[in-house]
This record gives structure tokens, sequence and C-alpha cells, in this order.
């Protein structure tokens, strides 16, 4: 059934009627394309909660943190689980502290110095490891953004080279002949841009909410390293 009897028959031309007129490489883009919107929603979605939950446990532990009296010797029962950001700085922090140990010779405030600087040199360590978690995933999301559109591209040219080439081996073209191609080929553009317009959107607004934890977590990190300098005077 073309597309005239469609028309004809009151139902027109639709997406599934532009689908069934595209060449198979059109189809196989197309399933591709719906392969990577779902993996997009599944990270945009996934990563948004991951933030929203990182988040609230960093606030969690940052309030039991100001309780301690001492954050250098807390007690054994203060926990600071490595899956909270906030916790795995302020554990390597510590470690790095205590793993100082006096020389001979060395004055107190040699040995306050010493820590001092390991205390930071490990928190960089954690903050740019932290950091990169944060960022985890959204390499996939961009290449994605980035890619849909082009990906819709080349099947629309594809589809109409072929459409193109069809034609011409009939004796007579015609708009009825080349339009039914045509559109088909165009659908994987609509695909791409269906694909990239939502995840662009998720990107940059799960890119401003790292972007803001982040920050918080170098804050945190700076704070940490104050007052453990603080206590050990």
């Amino acid at each position: 059934m073309d597309v005239t009897t469609l028309i004809a028959a009151g139902g027109g031309p639709n997406v599934f009627t532009y689908f069934t007129q595209s060449n198979p490489a059109g189809k196989a883009i197309i399933f591709a394309l719906a392969f990577f919107s779902v993996c997009a929603w599944a990270v945009m979605l996934g990563k948004y909660w991951e933030l929203k939950r990182l988040r609230l446990y960093n606030l969690g532990f940052e309030q039991s943190l100001h309780r301690l009296s001492s954050i250098l010797n807390a007690p054994s029962t203060f926990k600071a689980p490595k899956r909270v950001p906030y916790a795995a700085l302020y554990s390597d922090a510590i470690e790095a502290y205590h793993r100082i140990d006096p020389k001979a010779g060395e004055s107190i405030e040699q040995l306050r110095a010493a820590r001092v600087e390991h205390v930071e040199n490990a928190l960089q360590r954690a903050l740019a490891n932290k950091t990169l978690s944060y960022e985890s995933s959204m390499i996939f999301l961009a290449t994605i953004v980035s890619g849909a559109p082009f990906f819709g591209l080349l099947g629309t040219v594809w589809g109409v080279m072929d459409a193109f080439g069809a034609v011409g081996l009939q004796a007579t073209a015609t708009l009825q002949n080349l339009a039914p191609g045509v559109s088909g080929a165009l659908l994987t553009t609509v695909a791409g841009l269906c694909v990239a317009i939502p995840s662009v959107f998720g990107y940059n607004f799960l890119l401003s909410r790292t972007k803001v934890l982040v920050t918080e977590l170098q804050n945190f990190a700076s704070a940490l390293a104050d007052m453990i300098e603080l206590e050990s005077r």
C-alpha cells in the first residue's frame, strides 16, 4: 500500500509509515538511536538520584562531624563509611595525620607542620578521586549528545542517496516515486534529534549539579584541613 492509498483511506502518512519506507540501513540506525535513547535516560536518571543521595549523605556526615569534641581522636563508635565522599576525605586525612610518627630530635612544631602537610596532600589526592567519581558517566552522556545528530544525519544521507539511485533507474522520475524514500530517510535525522535534545538538557543540568557538589567537596576539604591544623596546636 503506497502513500496515496493511505491518504485516500483516511490514515495519512505517520511515523510508522516513514519507518517502513526507510532502507535497511536507516532502520538499523533508528533501532540504534532508540537503544542510545534508553541508555541516555538511564544514565540521566541514575546520575540525578546518585548526586542527590550523595549530597544528603555528605550533609548528614558533616553534622555528625561538628558534634565531635575532637576530630583527631574520634570515638570508636563514630562511623565514617567510605561510600560517603565527606567521610572518605575525613578518613584519609586522619590516617595521614597519624601516619607521621615523631622523630628523635624533632620539635613539636616540626612534627605538627609535617603532619599538616601530609594531611593536605592526602586531601588533595582524595579530592581528585572523588571529583572523578562525581563526573563518572558524564562523558558517555556527552558522547550521546554530540553523536546522535550525526548518526541520524548519516541515515538521512544514506537514505536520500538510495532514494535518488532507485529513481534514476526508473524510466520516469516523479515526486510520488521519490517522496517515500526521502521521507523515510529524514526520519533518522528526526530520531537523532529526539535523542540529542533531551540528552543535552539533562547533561547541562547534571553538569551544573556536579560542579556545585565538587565545589562543596573542595570547601569541606579546606575546612577540614583548617580544623585539623587548629586542633593539632
